[in-house]
C-alpha cells in the first residue's frame, strides 16, 4: 500500500513535504530527497528546490497561500 504524502504550504515560508516522493528536473533527472524535506518557493533559496531558510524576514506569500 502506498503512504499518504503530505503537503503543507507554510505561512511565509517553504512548502513542506512528508512522505515518499519523486522529483523530476527539466531534464529528466531524478533528484534524490528524503521523506521530509522542505521545498522553496522564495526563490532565494541556495539549494533551489530545497529551502535553506534565506525567505526568514523576507518573502510574503501571495494572498491565500500559507498566508
Amino acid at each position: 500500500m502506498n503512504e499518504k504524502v503530505q503537503i503543507r504550504i507554510k505561512e511565509n515560508g517553504s512548502i513542506r513535504v512528508k512522505g515518499t516522493v519523486e522529483i523530476i528536473d527539466a531534464d529528466g533527472n531524478v533528484i534524490e530527497t528524503k521523506s521530509d524535506f522542505s521545498l522553496c518557493r522564495c526563490g532565494l533559496s541556495n539549494e533551489k528546490p530545497f529551502c535553506d531558510g534565506s525567505h526568514k524576514g523576507k518573502f510574503e506569500a501571495a494572498e491565500g497561500l500559507g498566508k
